[in-house]
C-alpha cells in the first residue's frame, strides 16, 4: 500500500475517514458490551430447540451449548444423527459448544485411592442409572466424546470446557478433568433460570421477574432445550421477554469464549499440538 503522505489529498482524507470510522465502530462495539452476560443451554429433551434457535437468531444473541446424548421426545439422543443438522445450523450462526458428558454422567463421590477414582452414575445410555467406579481417564473420555460428536456435526471445534451434570463435582474431579484438558463451567446463583423447577410452585411469570431483578453483569445463565419434569414449558413464555428485558437494562450477551475466566484457557488450548 502507498504511504498516506504520498497520496493525493482527497484519497488521503477518504482513507483516514474509513480508518476513523472503523475505529469508531470497534470502540462502539466494545463499549456496548460493558455489562456482559453469558447465556448457556444444556440439551434436555430438545422440544424447545427450534424455538430457542428462532429467538436467538431474532434477538442476535450468541450462546454456548453444553450437550450430552440425553434422550429426546423424537427418539434417540440429542447427539444422535437426527439432530446433526440442528447443531450444524447453530455453528453457522456463531454459537459455541462444549460437553455435558456424553452419557450425562453424574459424579456421586470420590473413592479413597492413590490415583483419582470416582463413583459415578450415567443418566442415559445402555448403563443408565447404574453406579460405577471410574478412573480419571474413563471420565475424561466421556467428556471428550460429547465434544467429538459436536465437532463431527458442526465442523467446528468445541470449546475445551465441560459442565458436570447436575453441577455435581469435587476438587479431585475438577483437577483430573483439567489435567486432561477441560475446564469446568457452572453457573451463577442468579443465573439458574429455573426452567427445571416444578411449574406448580414456580410460575413462568415469577421466574421471569426474579431473573430480571437478580441477574448481574458477568453472570453465567443456564437453561435447557427442554425439561421432562416441567409441565408449563419455560422457553416459550420466558426466553424472549428475558432477553429483551435484560437488553433494556443495558446488558449484552457473549459466549464463554469471551469470558474472562476461560478465554485464556481456550486460547492456550487451541494452540497446543493435537494429542496422538
Amino acid at each position: 500500500m502507498r504511504s498516506l503522505s504520498l497520496m493525493h489529498e482527497p484519497a488521503r482524507r477518504a482513507i483516514c475517514a474509513i480508518l476513523l470510522l472503523s475505529l469508531g465502530v470497534n470502540w462502539a462495539l466494545a463499549a456496548s458490551c460493558s455489562k456482559p452476560l453469558y447465556l448457556t443451554f444444556d440439551a434436555g429433551h430438545m422440544d424447545a430447540a427450534p424455538l430457542v434457535a428462532e429467538v436467538l437468531k431474532r434477538q442476535q444473541v450468541q450462546v454456548t451449548f453444553f450437550a450430552s446424548n440425553e434422550a429426546t421426545r423424537e427418539g434417540g439422543g440429542a447427539l444422535s444423527n437426527h439432530w446433526a443438522p440442528w447443531w450444524k445450523e447453530r455453528a453457522a450462526e456463531g454459537h459455541e459448544f462444549a460437553s455435558n458428558t456424553y452419557d450425562q454422567v453424574v459424579w456421586r463421590a470420590d473413592e479413597r485411592s492413590v490415583e483419582p477414582r470416582f463413583r459415578v452414575q450415567p443418566m442415559v445410555g445402555a448403563f443408565a442409572h447404574r453406579e460405577f467406579t471410574w478412573d480419571a481417564k474413563k471420565y475424561c473420555a466421556q467428556v471428550a466424546y460429547a465434544n467429538e460428536r459436536l465437532e463431527d456435526f458442526t465442523g467446528k471445534k468445541a470449546l475445551p470446557l465441560f459442565r458436570a451434570p447436575q453441577g455435581k463435582t469435587s476438587r479431585k474431579l475438577l483437577a483430573a478433568t483439567q489435567a486432561c484438558g477441560f475446564a469446568h463451567v457452572g453457573w451463577s446463583a442468579a443465573g439458574l433460570l429455573g426452567d427445571e423447577l416444578p411449574s406448580e410452585r414456580f410460575s413462568n411469570e415469577a421466574l421471569l421477574k426474579k431473573s430480571l431483578r437478580d441477574i448481574r453483569s458477568g453472570d453465567i445463565l443456564m437453561a435447557h432445550l427442554g425439561v421432562w419434569t416441567r409441565k408449563d414449558a419455560w422457553a416459550p413464555a420466558v426466553l424472549e421477554p428475558l432477553i429483551v428485558g435484560l437488553k433494556e437494562r443495558g446488558f449484552c450477551f457473549e459466549t464463554l469464549r469471551q469470558h474472562p475466566a476461560y478465554r485464556d484457557w481456550i486460547a492456550q488450548s487451541e494452540h497446543l499440538p493435537a494429542k496422538p
